[in-house]
Parts: structure tokens; sequence; C-alpha cells
């Protein structure tokens, strides 16, 4: 039972981790020669996890805020990213 907890713990820690680092990757490529990163890695990295992490980096980075499918889909994929997680450390009692 601890072992899913972990699991669960550190798969959602990872994609954050890397949502976050997606966002600062493409902030610095767009930075560095002025193209923007596709929106499809970013929308597949918050449908695994990480959308709470992309949504407030990009506040802290004062990036792509004009980009309305981003601004809207990240909270409603980080409220059902939640639920989710949720769910799962709630379901973890039933595998015992």
């Amino acid at each position: 039972m601890v072992l899913l907890y972990i699991l669960l713990t550190v798969y959602i820690l990872a994609v954050n981790f890397y949502s976050f680092r997606l966002v600062k990757t493409q902030r610095d490529d767009y930075e560095a020669d002025g193209t923007l990163g596709g929106d499809g890695k970013l929308l597949l990295a918050a449908l695994l996890g990480g959308a709470a992490a992309i949504y407030i980096s990009m506040f802290a980075m004062h990036y792509r805020l004009g980009n309305l499918l981003l601004m809207i889909a990240m909270p409603v994929l980080a409220v059902l990213n939640v639920y989710g997680f949720y769910m799962g450390f709630r379901s973890v009692w039933m595998f015992l």
C-alpha cells in the first residue's frame, strides 16, 4: 500500500517538474530565436498531470499569457488533474 502511494507521488512530482521545465525551455527558445513552441507538447503534458505546473509557470515567467487556448484549457485540466489524483490516492485502498 505504501509503495502505491510512493509511486503515485513520484509520478505527480515528475510530471509537474517536466511540465515546468518544458515551459522554461520553450520560453528560452523563444527568447533566443523568436519562434514559439507548439501547443501540442504543453497540452499533452497537461493531460498527463502537469496542468497546474504549466499554468503557474506561465504566470511566473510571463510567457504565452495571450494564448487563449492555454489560458482556458490549463485551469480546467488542472481541476481535472487534482480530481484524478484525489481519486488515485483514494482508490489505493481498493487494492488491499
